[in-house]
């Protein structure tokens, strides 16, 4: 689990998070929503640690992580996979490669063994037959699936995912989000996804909080998102007009 208490953070007079105060659990899809401008992102760096917070404090389990030393913090990062929006894959690497590169970096692992690794992550996001092939060489769904390959590779504890269906068509989008959540659930991962993607909160979103002007307005599960009155909920599902109308429709009848 991953707790944050009061936390704040400010860039000069602009305060992004004022007061954050929440619970992120393990075996679950943890979800930050909110409109652009919100505080996602700056919430998400900071539960990794690439923000510091101007006040308060991120809990991994009973461990406050802004006051481990640096060796510490490193023991921390050891348990965590990150899928970046970009995927931020290596042009040069190939697939295999790419997906070695944290065992190199963190792990003292004999090359069977990291190949043992790499081929079960692969397998498991179905890019078993792909090492050999460079980023380039692929779709952006499978770059994505790389990425998730990358960031298990480790046996992380903890997964943040950043937008993880930015670029991607909506069929796809369902495969990543559908991966996601099962990898999170048969590990027991405490998985954080930042999204903007009302079809992930309505599919996996086991717990969810809505962030508006650095604040929590609203939390739940994907099941109490339709049948809340929250104003600022309802005006972010249904921003898009097209929505507005369906909605509309279905209270008329």
């Amino acid at each position: 689990m991953i707790k944050t208490e009061s936390l704040f953070k400010s860039f000069g007079d602009t305060a992004v998070l004022k007061g954050i105060t929440t619970a992120f659990y393990p075996g679950q899809t943890n979800l930050i929503i909110g409109r652009s401008g919100a505080g996602k992102t700056v919430l998400l760096k900071s539960l990794v640690g690439l923000h510091a917070p101007s006040s308060g404090k991120v809990w991994y389990g009973d461990t406050d992580f802004f006051a481990l030393d640096k060796k510490s913090v490193r023991e921390i990062r050891m348990r965590v996979g990150m899928l970046f929006q970009a995927s931020a894959l290596f042009d040069s690497m190939t697939v295999e490669e790419n997906v070695r590169f944290p065992l190199d970096m963190f792990t003292n692992m004999t090359a069977k063994e990291k190949s043992i690794r790499i081929s079960s992550c692969l397998e498991r996001v179905s890019l078993e037959d792909s090492n050999d092939k460079y980023p380039s060489e692929t779709s952006g769904g499978m770059q994505k699936r790389v990425g998730i390959a990358r960031a298990i590779v480790l046996e992380p504890e903890y997964l943040f995912c950043d937008e993880p269906n930015s670029g991607l068509d909506p069929k796809t989008a369902i495969v990543i989000d559908e991966l996601i959540q099962s990898i999170t659930k048969e590990r027991n991962i405490t998985t954080v996804i930042n999204t903007h993607d009302m079809n992930s909160v309505m599919e996996i979103g086991d717990n969810i909080i809505l962030l508006y002007e650095g604040k929590i307005v609203w939390r739940g599960s994907k099941d109490d998102v339709l049948d809340s009155d929250n104003e600022i909920l309802q005006d972010f599902i249904f921003a898009s007009p097209f929505l507005k109308r369906l909605r509309d429709k279905a209270l008329a009848n």
